[in-house]
């Protein structure tokens, strides 16, 4: 990609940029039809968001859901939410638990998805056309294991009794060192104060179930139905990326990270959203709601370094085009940055901090230059500009407080922007 600044001209973005009449999530759903072009046939689309715990990107990502539900047929919604915490919660959105959601789900009423899953209730219990709500993250974004351990043990008991214990023995020494929500900034430090010995004998439990339960698949399809099988698996592997991040994320906080090393996370969020796909069957169609940094199809790069390969890279090569990803950015001064503080139960605390100054080559200073950063837009991304080595000349986009360089068009089908960004209120951190 060509790191040198570039403008982007003003004729190209006014083009390819539509303006959308407001975020109402109610309001008539014609301003998005532009989208309905850019999403083509894809079976998986995704919509981002470049900061958590910001109202504006929830309410952009209900009026996407509702118009690619309504208008385009799609049937999931799949969000970086835990695959074993998700069946509850998708009996909650359909009506079929009357409970307070803080209840069914603490993680998603504490953590800035309360005002979604409100709407998305009303919409699969009032609507025309209901989805079905599939996790696909690591358990609290890998800061516990119990909620997959638990529920891998009980289905050993009956799939595999001879290997319950080794499930079992796993949770135990989990409780040595997560306790209640958490958060993965929680559990790394926690994880690299127990003793070496029990960071290796949980490592080696994980490894050595995962390994037997490949080896004796027909005999445990034969002692429970299939579907419950690949659960199994699915959890084990969700346990298995969790482990490994916990050391991942300890040596990108002390500054001894290896290249990528954040990517275990990511991958298994692909599988398993092309587990939930292929369980869907051929006519599901699946929105996944992310950060933009888990959906983008290029490396994420800060300081030079590769943290990850994200989630929406390995998708488009499992996928090719039936992967579209729509990222979600804004033009505002400040945005609520996650601090990193140990005194805090989740390990970081919420505070509005100045936005990076958009550079040029970025899409916001591309908004910027042609007076559209004060408006709610669309930008169709398919055609950006290059220069006349044939580079891009759209190179980098928001996120969280900082910026982003790479090659947009590579990374995103399209970018929706929004001019203010307003915390959560709902977060309870």
């Amino acid at each position: 990609m060509n790191t040198t600044p570039a403008v982007v001209p003003t004729a190209w973005t006014r083009q390819h940029t539509h303006t959308l009449a407001g975020l109402d999530v109610h309001a008539g759903l014609d301003g998005l039809e532009p989208l309905r072009k850019i999403v083509g046939d894809a079976r998986v689309v995704a919509i981002g968001e470049g900061a958590h715990f910001v109202r504006e990107f929830s309410q952009v990502r209900q009026r996407v859901l509702r118009f690619l539900a309504e208008r385009c047929g799609f049937t999931v919604f799949a969000f970086e939410y835990s695959f074993a915490a998700a069946d509850d919660l998708d009996a909650w959105l359909h009506g079929r638990d009357d409970r307070p959601l803080a209840q069914v789900s603490p993680a998603a009423a504490e953590w800035g998805a309360a005002d979604l899953m409100a709407w998305l209730r009303e919409h699969n219990t009032t609507g025309p056309a209901p989805l079905r709500f599939a996790g696909v993250d690591v358990p609290e974004a890998g800061g516990a294991l119990r909620p997959v351990l638990e529920p891998l043990a009980d289905l050993l008991a009956v799939a595999d009794p001879e290997s319950e214990a080794l499930a079992r023995r796993a949770v135990t020494i989990s409780d040595e060192f997560l306790s209640g929500l958490g958060s993965g900034a929680a559990a790394a430090p926690a994880w690299a104060g127990l003793p070496t010995a029990s960071q290796d004998e949980l490592t080696a439990l994980l490894a050595r179930l995962e390994l037997r339960l490949s080896a004796i698949e027909p005999l445990m399809t034969d002692r429970a139905p299939s579907g419950l099988v690949r659960r199994a698996e699915r959890l084990l592997a969700g346990a298995r990326a969790t482990d490994y991040m916990f050391g991942a994320a300890n040596d990108l906080g002390s500054a001894k990270g290896k290249t990528a090393d954040l990517s275990v996370r990511d991958r298994y969020m692909a599988e398993t959203l092309a587990w939930h796909l292929s369980e869907a069957g051929p006519e599901a169609r699946v929105v996944i709601a992310a950060h933009n940094n888990h959906i983008q199809k290029t490396a994420n790069v800060f300081n030079g370094q590769i943290t990850a390969l994200p989630m929406g890279q390995h998708l488009a090569g499992l996928l090719g085009t039936d992967y579209v990803s729509v990222a979600v950015t804004h033009t505002a001064r400040a945005v609520p940055e996650m601090i990193p503080d140990p005194s805090m139960p989740v390990g970081f605390r919420l505070q509005e901090v100045p936005a990076a100054e958009p550079v040029p080559g970025s899409i916001e200073h591309a908004l910027e230059q042609t007076g559209l950063a004060g408006q709610a837009t669309l930008t169709d991304l398919r055609q950006a500009p290059r220069d006349a080595r044939g580079e891009s000349l759209l190179g980098g986009i928001r996120t969280q407080s900082g910026v982003m360089l790479t090659d947009l068009t590579a990374a995103f089908d399209a970018v929706v922007s929004v001019p203010t960004v307003t915390r959560d209120l709902t977060v309870s951190f």
